[in-house]
């Protein structure tokens, strides 16, 4: 039971969720009619393995880092051997792969693609400045394309795709501010490593506010109706807003741990908006 535990753990239920939440409103966003099928069902599912595979050798790369930043987690803890991890993430590949590979061809090649991608994120892309960040942040966007490709119609999963990669870019420049002191212990060069508190600050706004601009341009381009501007305008952009004022007011651990969240809750509320929008 306590191994069946940590398998749990080291897959990231939360993470593993979303993605397949994720997915499932992207076949649904992307399908005409709107609606579920089996090809969203086996994207979904192959999301959830290939989601638990990426973390678990994320995990496996990261246990000296994880020692400092994050001791209790389930490697660096004891409560699986590094080993174990390997097999389960090559375990949870072939699934993926396999699920994938009965929609079509084009979503055995996302899958495969991404199986590569996430084993030289996590060897070497992390470690190269802003470059891990833009891999994790393409491939949370790209989970809307492979829901369209699920239903033969990719390109209503653009916007969505676009969305969800600069949220997610902002966010791992964040989670990069909250794990400086491990990053540098461990030689990981990161932006608020490398650069001034002020300079990471105004990139964070910079990229905040172009997604802010960004959101309106489905409304006014006629891709999804006025319950979304309502959405975006009343509740997703003030989190937004709120968030600036609180970054460039606050740059402490705490505080970044709760931006962070923050940005995790908002991105859902934009998908939300974005669900809503599309019928």
């Amino acid at each position: 039971m306590n191994k069946f535990t940590a398998v749990v753990e080291i897959s990231r239920p939360v993470n593993v969720v979303i993605t397949f939440i994720t997915i499932l409103l992207a076949g649904i966003i992307c399908s005409v009619p709107k609606g579920l099928n089996e090809n969203i069902w086996l994207a979904a599912l192959s999301g959830i393995f290939i989601t638990a595979a990426g973390n678990i050798i994320n995990d496996y790369f990261d246990i000296e880092i994880d020692k400092i930043n994050k001791p209790d987690r389930v490697l660096p803890a004891g409560k699986l051997k590094p080993g174990s991890a390997l097999l389960l993430y090559t375990l949870f590949s072939i699934i993926a792969l396999f699920l994938s590979a009965q929609i079509n061809l084009f979503a055995f090649l996302i899958i495969a693609f991404t199986c590569l991608m996430l084993f030289f994120y996590s060897y070497k892309l992390k470690k190269v400045i802003i470059m891990g960040n833009l891999v994790v942040a393409f491939f949370t966007g790209l989970a809307f394309i492979f829901g369209g490709v699920a239903v033969g119609n990719w390109q209503a999963g653009i916007f969505p795709a676009l969305f969800a990669f600069f949220v997610n870019l902002i966010r791992e420049i964040v989670k990069d501010a909250e794990d400086i002191k491990g990053d540098k212990l461990t030689g990981v060069i990161t932006l608020p490593q490398k650069y001034k508190t002020e300079t990471v600050i105004f990139i964070l706004v910079f990229l905040t506010a172009l997604l802010i601009v960004l959101t309106t341009f489905p409304f006014f381009l006629k891709i999804y109706n006025i319950e979304y501007f309502i959405i975006v305008m009343v509740v997703v952009n003030v989190l937004f807003v709120y968030f600036i004022r609180e970054i460039k007011n606050n740059f402490s651990l705490q505080n970044l741990q709760k931006m962070s969240s923050l940005l995790k809750l908002n991105m859902i509320l934009g998908l939300i908006s974005i669900f809503i929008g599309s019928f």
